[in-house]
């Protein structure tokens, strides 16, 4: 079944449910935070066997901030671990990791994680992981256009000279090909302010299961899904 399947490219996951998977487990919602994360490893791993270049996952937004202080020292303490873990699976399968978002708010040892990780696998060519912590779509469009605003106003860029493609540059995402197919999981049916701008042409797949339960076999159905859409006019294949 697989082999007969036309993988996407580039695949970005909206990682919901961590928190009301726990709960109904009777456990605390930081539990499931630590099983998603333990899921993304073997999505990771997966995807790349599959055949799937580029892998993107929205791991903490700009909205984050809001949730109570507790389970937000508790999702930046397991950012930290996770950053280890990922630099022992990037070494043991060449993956390419990079951080979106805008890191700048993130706490000095964190931030220095993060580039130590992007250093140590840039030049890896196995699957491509981009890591979305502290991003929102409508910030990174904003941080981008204030870039391209101070070169304007210093004279080295002209109005008439901001296109699609220069915009494309100056985003986290710069060099990334756009996402093919965009999962978000726990029945939730919307973006929320991922990627919106790289989204303008992606499939979207939604399903009920919860990210912490996500395996290789959900991983397939969305793909199969995937395989079903006509790209080139939208909408479903005609049989």
């Amino acid at each position: 079944m697989e082999e007969n399947l036309k993988m996407p490219r580039h695949v970005a996951i909206i990682l919901d449910g961590n928190g009301r998977w726990a709960k109904a487990k009777g456990m605390p919602r930081n539990y499931g935070h630590v099983e998603g994360a333990k899921t993304v490893e073997t999505i990771c791993e997966e995807a790349y066997k599959m055949g799937i270049q580029y892998l993107t996952v929205y791991a903490f937004s700009t909205e984050n901030w809001n949730r109570p202080k507790d389970e937000v020292d508790a999702l930046m303490k397991l950012l930290r671990n996770y950053m280890k873990t990922c630099l022992k699976t990037a070494e043991k399968n060449r993956m390419c990791v990079r951080v979106i978002g805008d890191v700048s708010r993130l706490e000095e040892d964190l931030r220095i994680r993060i580039g130590e990780l992007e250093e140590a696998t840039r030049n890896n060519d196995g699957l491509h992981f981009q890591v979305a912590i502290n991003y929102g779509g409508r910030d990174e469009i904003v941080r981008a256009a204030r870039r391209i605003a101070a070169e304007v106003a210093g004279g080295s860029l002209k109005p008439e000279d901001v296109t699609e493609e220069l915009l494309n540059g100056y985003l986290d995402t710069a060099g990334l090909p756009d996402p093919d197919l965009l999962i978000r999981t726990c029945n939730e049916q919307r973006i929320s302010n991922f990627l919106p701008w790289q989204l303008a042409y992606t499939e979207f797949y939604f399903t009920p299961v919860a990210w912490p339960d996500f395996t290789k076999g959900e991983l397939l159905k969305a793909v199969e899904a995937y395989n079903h859409r006509d790209r080139k006019y939208g909408g479903l294949k005609e049989e």
